[in-house]
C-alpha cells in the first residue's frame, strides 16, 4: 500500500488508536507503512499497525465508521444521520432494497451502450430518489430543530450548508430522468406489428 497522508486539525490528538487490548501496538515500518501527518508543520508519525491489532483494527481502523458519521453530522450539523426519523429510515431502507441493486444494473446498460430497456428502470430510479430528497431538503429547510436532541442547523447558513451536501443526489437523479426522457436514443420506441 502507499503511504496514505492524513492532516488533523488538532496535533495532540490521537486520531485512530489501536482497539486491540492485547498488546501495545508497535509502529510499521518499511515499505507499507502509513503516515500519520498531524500538521503541515510536523515530522509524519507511523500509525501502529502491529503488535497485537489485526489488520481491520490498525491498518483500516482510521475508517471507523461511526467516528466519521459522528464527525460529519457534528460539522454540518445533521441530526438526520444520528437519530433519524422512521420516515427517513424509510428512506435508507428504500435505497439498500431497491436503489442499490439498480446501480450494477446501470452500470451493465450504461456501459455497454445501446441499451434502450434502461430507459424504464432509469425513469423509475430518477423519480423515486428525488422524490425522497425533495422530502429531505424540505426538512433541513422548515423543520425546527431546536427541540432535537442533536444539534441541527440553526441559522440560514448552517441549513445551506447542509444542503449543499444532500444537494448531488438531486442533481445526478435529476439529468439521468432528463437524459432518459429528452435523448433521442432513449426515446425512440419501436411499434410492434399488428397481424
Amino acid at each position: 500500500m502507499p503511504n496514505l497522508r492524513i492532516y488533523s486539525p488538532n496535533p495532540g490528538a490521537e486520531l485512530f488508536p489501536c482497539s486491540s487490548p492485547r498488546k501495545k501496538p508497535q509502529p510499521c515500518s518499511g515499505p507499507g507503512t502509513h503516515s500519520l501527518v498531524a500538521s503541515s508543520h510536523r515530522e509524519p508519525r507511523a500509525l501502529p499497525c502491529s503488535g497485537g491489532c489485526s489488520v481491520t483494527d490498525c491498518c483500516f481502523g482510521f475508517f471507523q465508521l461511526t467516528d466519521l458519521l459522528q464527525q460529519y453530522a457534528t460539522s454540518f450539523r445533521d441530526p438526520l444521520m444520528l437519530q433519524p426519523p422512521e420516515w427517513f429510515k424509510a428512506f435508507i431502507y428504500c435505497e439498500a432494497f431497491l436503489q442499490l441493486p439498480f446501480f450494477p444494473i446501470a452500470a451493465y446498460a450504461f456501459l455497454k451502450g445501446g441499451c434502450r430497456w434502461i430507459r424504464t428502470p432509469a425513469i423509475i430510479y430518477s423519480t423515486h430518489v428525488a422524490t425522497t430528497l425533495f422530502a429531505i431538503l424540505a426538512h433541513i429547510l422548515f423543520h425546527d430543530f431546536s427541540k432535537a436532541e442533536h444539534a441541527g442547523p440553526q441559522t440560514l447558513r448552517e441549513r445551506l450548508a447542509l444542503l449543499s451536501i444532500y444537494l448531488p443526489y438531486l442533481l445526478i437523479p435529476l439529468l439521468l430522468l432528463f437524459t432518459m426522457l429528452c435523448n433521442p436514443h432513449y426515446k425512440h420506441v419501436e411499434k410492434r406489428k399488428r397481424k
